[in-house]
């Protein structure tokens, strides 16, 4: 018998007829002798409806919308347990402030600082748990929010604290794919990958998995899976690197397209120690994230720095800085929203030289220009005209031989 975490996110419980399905599927798991705790979304679109209604009274991030966005996972649970009692399974249904959950008091993107199991395994004993994903409580007792994909981290958090055998979180795509199938229509589903692995591509726009999610799962070694909510493909593992250690490490486990990003560019820059703090300093404070990041060597006291940020940041951040006047002295600011941010990202890039090079190569041979570059042991990320991305993405897929070699 084994422990397993089910998380099933919004698509999966998005109608009264996914929800039957996700109660089928559990009662399943359940008739097998395995241990069941059922982690749930807010039905599909339910969570954009709450904040378009707290919009309109121009609610603030803060208690009153965490209560009220708590609500939409709290439909789920109760919904998806009845259809599992109509099917004769016994059920318990918990909010996140009954486990308990316990958060910071960070309202709309709150960090889980604490799970005290006991609730949880006691009940799994003589049925199915099911438990609002996305939401905890802090020390005052207030209902809090995870943020964006939040249920993921939920599911991951749970399974580490109650040592589950694996944590399995059930989407509307049958695992995680080479790239976006979207774009590339031969992209190969992988069997396994790593936390390292799968943290970059998170990190880099694949939307499968929340970033958080996956870094809890390494931190805590929770074993993970990606599968579907619609059919029994066995999904993608991701483990720690050592576990694979007997497999031959694909070259390339993935490409990512990052949209919405836009890379501002200051010229004539004082090229004296702290200027670079002097530039990010300011937009940090305005919780702009900047991501890639290059200065180039200075001469005659000047230099060139170079970044990004995402898209709906870049006008505010070419304000910020056009406000840094005389820290900047007569540096030119300049901008370009028409990017984006191409990765290639595999473990086995530790023992093969070149990869670099070919990529730059194919890209090259398509007159695609590279703006930005960054690099880390598992990872290229490179900037290039936005008009080029997908163009990019599936000569790269070609070129590192990724394709799958059977039908989807």
């Amino acid at each position: 018998m084994a422990s397993l975490v089910l998380k099933f996110g919004g698509t999966s419980v998005g109608s009264a007829e996914a929800i039957l399905l996700v109660a089928d599927k559990v009662k399943k798991l359940k008739e097998e002798g395995n241990s069941l705790a059922v982690v749930v979304s807010a039905m599909s679109g339910e969570t954009n409806r709450l904040l378009d209604l707290a919009n309109k009274f121009k609610a603030e991030k803060g208690k009153a919308v965490d209560f009220l966005l708590a609500t939409g996972e709290q439909v789920s649970v109760a919904l998806l347990c009845s259809a599992l009692e109509s099917l004769g399974v016994i059920c318990h249904p918990m909010a996140g402030w009954q486990v308990p959950i316990q958060t910071d008091n960070s309202f709309g993107k709150a960090k889980i600082t604490e799970i005290t199991p006991d609730n949880i395994v006691n009940l799994m004993d003589d049925g199915v748990v099911v438990i609002t994903g996305f939401q905890g409580v802090d020390q005052s007792n207030n209902i809090t929010t995870l943020g964006r994909g939040g249920s993921d981290t939920s599911a991951v958090a749970i399974a580490a604290a109650i040592g589950a055998d694996e944590c399995r979180i059930y989407t509307d795509v049958r695992g995680v794919f080479t790239t976006d199938p979207r774009i590339v229509s031969d992209a190969r589903k992988l069997d396994v990958i790593t936390y390292e692995e799968m943290l970059e591509l998170a990190g880099l726009g694949a939307k499968v998995l929340q970033i958080r999610a996956v870094e809890f799962a390494r931190n805590y070694n929770v074993k993970l899976r990606v599968l579907s909510t619609f059919n029994e493909d066995p999904g993608t593992l991701i483990i720690d690197e050592e576990e694979g250690m007997g497999m031959e490490q694909a070259l390339i486990s993935g490409i990512t397209l990052k949209k919405n990003e836009a890379q501002i560019m200051l010229s004539n820059v004082p090229d004296r120690p702290g200027i670079a703090a002097d530039i990010l300093g300011p937009v940090a404070e305005k919780n702009i994230e900047v991501d890639m990041i290059v200065q180039n060597i200075g001469s005659n006291g000047i230099a060139d720095f170079t970044f990004t940020v995402p898209k709906l940041d870049f006008d505010e951040t070419v304000m910020i800085l056009n406000n840094l006047s005389n820290q900047l002295g007569g540096s030119i600011i300049s901008g370009d929203d028409k990017i984006v941010k191409l990765s290639i990202v595999g473990v086995g890039m530790r023992s093969h030289a070149g990869i670099a090079s070919k990529m730059f190569s194919v890209l090259a041979a398509e007159n695609i220009n590279i703006k930005m570059i960054s690099t880390s042991e598992i990872k290229i990320s490179v900037v290039i005209e936005e008009k080029y991305g997908e163009l990019a993405v599936r000569c790269l897929h070609t070129a590192f031989e990724l394709q799958s070699t059977i039908s989807k």
